[in-house]
């Protein structure tokens, strides 16, 4: 659990008071984090708004305490604009969910109006101001809005704001009454929402937000709030049932990323996710955003990113058994993948797995792997790190995931085609062990080889290559040089398959076409009869060909 400060009572709005309002609001959400995760329900019954609230706050914890341990600023101390656009920009780099992204965009309206340090302005008035950006940009941000939600959370808090500060309020006192608002606000959201009222809970995004503005009245004023956030069941309220809610479960998939674009590509960037899927929520500016969406077709969500500009830190999750889970306890086993493209990503997650997007180049942290082991909601994961390079990671993620309580068993996986293997082989309904020797004898009898471009002249164990050689990888080290895609991979194939093989797995890259898949499944077909051949696509961030031999 963080630390918790113990607040004196001010009037300052200034970075210490920043501070200690981040660290109040990161223990009361740390408090709050099970019994709001217990009562989500909408956009989607996964189970991990709370978590997803505290996991954004946590980021934003962490980048405004580094922000007061910069040297830099040291001997001049840290200043209140740098501090709330720290705060925010924490927030915005860590967002997770629905519910992480809005409260993303919420930080920044506050550090929109907090980050120019008016001179000679009030606090009472320089808060209201703040919560009313807030709420104005958190609506913005979200492609349709939902009366209910935590959207309305906000609003009610900022009007309230305003009208403490209309009748010369502290900032204490316009802080005091936006929580009031908002916990009134809360006990409201079950009538607003059909979703709400069916299942008798109040909305978990909103429960989460007056966390957060509890913790900033208590770091203005010193005062604990007198009661925890409404956080159990609410008294339902009849509803007709919504024939389109019973019908429709929505897309199948979670795509969040961040992305470096123009505003003027983020706006055709909305339009065009906004035809995909919903809950599309779109938070930052200055060139940085957060872009969470619901689809069907993740593939298509992160492409629009690419047209718009760079997106990276790409996380796909797959919402069916987040949906189960979200009904009921934890489950007994989940698997949880590294792989390097989002076709890979789709692919496993309609094997079940959680999977975490690592382009070549790009391994994952620890924290992003944690954080999946987290969003798998089991109590046995095994971990498919994928690459001989994250096995450190991979052990450090287990080893934090163990300390909650979660067992973890971690494969030494070394390209994604082993991770297909392990995952063919899974069986949840067995023990733990005998599913981890099973995928493990699986993966280690797979044999795996990679085609790249050599970017310059080098020295390989196959001999000097020149820049643009295709270079055939086998199990790692460089076996074959070849001047193109189609030969190279052929030299490759007759090199695996010489000690033996029944499955040739090849997953092909962006820009290879349909019909070097057909010459090799053919090639394989002409020499080796009793081999069968599958092919999926890797997707953008993968590598021109991966080729598996079981």
């Amino acid at each position: 659990m963080p630390h918790e400060p113990q607040p004196q009572p001010t009037d300052e709005l200034d970075a210490e008071a920043v501070r200690t309002w981040s660290s109040l609001a990161l223990a009361a959400l740390g408090r709050a984090r099970e019994d709001i995760d217990a009562i989500n329900v909408y956009p989607v019954a996964d189970a991990d708004t709370g978590t997803n609230l505290y996991l954004t706050a946590e980021s934003a914890d962490r980048a405004l305490t580094a922000a007061f341990e910069d040297e830099t600023h040291a001997t001049a101390g840290t200043s209140l604009a740098r501090a709330v656009r720290a705060f925010a920009h924490g927030a915005l780099i860590g967002a997770r969910g629905n519910s992480g992204t809005i409260l993303a965009q919420l930080l920044r309206g506050v550090a929109d109006v907090l980050g120019d340090e008016p001179a000679g302005r009030e606090p009472g008035r320089l808060l209201a101001e703040a919560l009313t950006r807030a709420a104005q940009e958190a609506y913005e941000a979200v492609a349709h809005p939902v009366e209910g939600t935590m959207l309305t959370v906000a609003a009610a808090a900022a009007r309230a704001g305003e009208a403490a500060e209309h009748a010369a309020g502290t900032a204490a006192d316009v802080a005091r009454a936006a929580y009031d608002a908002a916990r009134a606000a809360l006990a409201e959201t079950p009538g607003q929402l059909a979703a709400l009222g069916r299942a008798g809970v109040v909305d978990a995004g909103g429960c989460g937000l007056v966390a957060v503005l509890g913790a900033l009245w208590q770091a203005l004023s010193g005062r604990e709030p007198a009661a925890e956030p409404v956080r159990g069941r609410a008294v339902p309220v009849p509803q007709p049932p919504d024939p389109c809610e019973q019908e429709q479960d929505g897309p199948a998939y979670e795509v969040i990323y961040l992305l470096e674009a123009t505003e003027a590509a983020v706006g055709e960037l909305r339009a065009r996710l906004d035809g995909l899927g919903d809950s599309l929520v779109v938070v930052g500016g200055d060139g940085l955003w957060n872009v969470h969406v619901h689809v069907d077709d993740p593939g298509a969500a992160v492409e629009a990113g690419v047209d718009a500009g760079r997106p990276y830190r790409i996380r796909i999750t797959h919402f069916g058994d987040e949906r189960r889970r979200g009904r009921g306890e934890r489950a007994q086993r989940a698997v949880v993948a590294v792989v390097p493209g989002e076709g890979l990503a789709v692919l496993c997650g309609e094997a079940g797995a959680t999977t975490v997007l690592a382009p070549p180049g790009e391994a994952p942290a620890v924290a992003e792997l944690v954080d999946a082991i987290r969003r798998a909601h089991a109590r046995e994961v095994v971990l498919l790190p994928g690459g001989a390079e994250l096995r450190a990671a991979a052990a450090a993620a287990a080893e934090e995931a163990r300390a909650d309580g979660v067992r973890v068993a971690v494969i030494p996986t070394r390209s994604a085609v082993q991770g297909l293997a392990a995952l063919a082989v899974h069986d949840p309904d067995g023990s733990f062990d005998e599913d981890v020797v099973a995928m493990t004898a699986a993966a280690g009898a797979t044999r795996y080889a990679e085609l790249a471009v050599a970017e310059r002249q080098s020295f390989t164990s196959a001999g000097i290559c020149q820049a643009g050689d295709v270079l055939g990888l086998i199990d790692g080290d460089v076996a074959v040089i070849g001047a193109g895609l189609t030969e190279t991979a052929e030299a490759v194939l007759e090199r695996m398959l010489g000690s033996g093989g029944e499955l040739v797995t090849l997953v092909l890259g962006p820009e290879v076409p349909d019909a070097l898949a057909e010459r090799l499944e053919a090639y394989v077909q002409h020499g080796h009869l009793a081999v069968d051949t599958v092919t999926y696509r890797g997707g953008r961030c993968s590598a021109p060909l991966l080729i598996g031999v079981e």
